[in-house]
């Protein structure tokens, strides 16, 4: 077994020819012609997610990685990071010095999978039934800027904003704004099930058991016209309900490549104990993990008690013994490799101090210890998101300070008590939609986020975060991003806790393996091919 790590973006153009040349058309694993790729995503309809891959109701990175490969959008991130490229576009831009109206031109002749036309009434009807039912879960608050959407002829769209918003082009290359027939998919409603139809790289057949998706195959589209080059004809998703299973279904030759989630003492195990033929691929990595809270809760209503929090947590006593190798202390929304990233938390509250924590809690009149329920996954993120509660737990309570619990539920039940205010404290992760700091606060502090948190500072949704927005050259808007740490640090609507490497381990005769998951972890199943490099 070899072990790699992806060179960083700057010159992951010097190894795009070579990589290329490696990638084949065909097979994969004991399953036929196609690549076999395992997953730890569940996919689970049930009567609070009736929908899973609809886009207007998908919004986790699971289901987002099925809809990247079957539906197409107007523009898309290429592999190796930066700005958007059009893909069902030929062509888009801002039209004014503002970005207040962004224009796209379609490429001739696009057709959905089925052979019916797509056109820019495609496109403006996708995006406005993403708007119309505002599903809760769903990724509505990325759209939720548009003002007006006009069509001209077949081929052009205008987006007009009601602000300006240089991010723009990033939220119209996610599934978010992916194009689906209005002959197939209602204008107000969601279509239950497991189809997912569009005009991308793949058409989709799933394979279930109950209510859950099993296997999802994808096939080559042969209507496809993007950017995108397919180097495989057939790919199969394969769910496994966990990760030693799928270990074994590659180390057997069953499957070609597994991805998320690999547990930590497996990545130790493949660096430490090499299989032979399997190669252990090290990534860049944009998740983060957090506390979050219901500002609302009289458990933690009060600052102080939030803020307590932050000053006991020990970051780097929890990566050391749950993600060792894997994972690294985070001081902010903003991760480390983020234009913008500063490490608020610390500067606030420096390494964990009991004294302190004690002081804030004294100083607002609140009797300890604070009892606490600290509500978590237990099959979203991986077995080890039990260990790093525990941890947590055993951290808070050796204070003396808090009195704190801990207790797991099925993420296809968590999500929904979370949005709904059940828990006042729980642990969430985060996969960017796209890699600005934008994408770090907004989620957590804009109107109709992603938490569905009451807690609202005016200052950073009125203000700062319109005028990052503002900011074509990305760079220049790390002023409002700095000020929104120290905001969040003070406030701890949310408390950061680490950010995480990625890691994907496949069969040496799989090619393209280095480009199939991005640092968003956006799975690019397109990339994968088989020959010798």
């Amino acid at each position: 077994m070899n072990r790699k790590t992806l060179v960083l973006p700057a010159v992951l153009g010097l190894l795009a020819p070579a990589l290329a040349a490696c990638g084949g058309v065909g097979g994969g694993g004991k399953g036929g012609d196609a690549i076999v790729v395992g997953t730890t995503d569940q996919f689970v309809a049930t009567k609070d997610a009736p929908a899973p891959f609809d886009p207007a109701f998908a919004y986790d990175a699971g289901a987002w990685n099925v809809l990247r490969q079957t539906v197409q959008m107007l523009m898309h991130v290429p592999r190796g990071g930066g700005e958007p490229v059009p893909d069902a576009a030929s062509k888009c831009g801002f039209t004014d010095t503002q970005n207040e109206s962004y224009r796209c031109t379609l490429r001739g002749g696009l057709k959905f999978a089925d052979g019916d036309a797509l056109t820019a009434e495609d496109v403006k009807f996708s995006v406005e039934r993403v708007l119309k039912i505002k599903n809760n879960n769903g990724p509505v608050a990325l759209l939720s800027n548009i003002d007006m959407i006009e069509t001209n002829g077949d081929h052009e769209i205008v987006f007009h904003l009601k602000t300006p918003d240089a991010t723009f082009p990033y939220k119209i290359a996610t599934p978010a704004a992916a194009i689906v027939d209005s002959e197939t998919y209602e204008a107000d409603r969601l279509r239950d099930g497991f189809a997912a139809e569009g005009s991308g790289p793949y058409t989709l057949e799933t394979e279930t058991e109950g209510d859950r998706v099993v296997k999802a195959v994808f096939t080559k589209n042969p209507e496809y016209k993007g950017d995108l080059k397919l180097r495989n004809d057939k790919i199969e998703l394969r769910s496994f309900t966990d990760t030693e299973s799928m270990e074994k279904a590659l180390k057997d030759g069953d499957i070609s490549m597994m991805t998320r989630t690999l547990q930590p003492e497996q990545i130790k195990d493949l660096s430490e104990n090499p299989a032979e033929g399997i190669d252990l691929i090290e990534m860049p990595g944009l998740e983060i993990r957090y506390l979050g809270f219901d500002t609302d809760d009289s458990t933690v209503k009060s600052k102080a008690v939030r803020q307590a929090l932050a000053a006991v947590v020990d970051r780097g006593d929890l990566a050391s013994k749950v993600y060792p190798a894997t994972a690294e202390p985070l001081y902010s929304l903003i991760p480390n490799t983020i234009t913008g990233h500063q490490n608020a938390f610390f500067n606030k509250y420096g390494e964990p101090n009991r004294p302190k924590a004690a002081g804030i809690l004294k100083a607002a009149g609140i009797s300890t210890p604070v009892k606490l329920t600290l509500n978590y996954t237990t099959d979203h993120y991986g077995r080890a998101t039990k260990k790093e509660f525990e941890v947590l737990q055993e951290q808070l309570n050796a204070t003396s300070l808090f009195d704190v619990d801990i207790k797991g539920t099925e993420w296809s039940k968590f999500r929904d008590s979370q949005k709904r205010g059940e828990y006042a404290v729980y642990g969430m992760g985060w996969f960017p939609d796209f890699p600005d700091a934008d994408n770090y606060v907004a989620p957590f502090l804009d109107k109709d986020n992603f938490l569905n948190s009451p807690y609202v500072s005016s200052e950073a949704r009125n203000k700062l975060i319109p005028e990052s927005r503002r900011a074509a050259d990305r760079a220049s808007a790390a002023g409002p991003f700095e000020r929104i740490q120290e905001i969040v640090a003070n406030d701890v609507p949310v408390l950061p806790l680490w950010q995480g490497k990625q890691y994907v381990a496949a069969r040496d005769d799989i090619t393209g393996v280095e480009w199939a998951i991005n640092s968003s972890a956006d799975l690019q199943l397109w990339e994968l091919g088989r020959g010798v490099s």
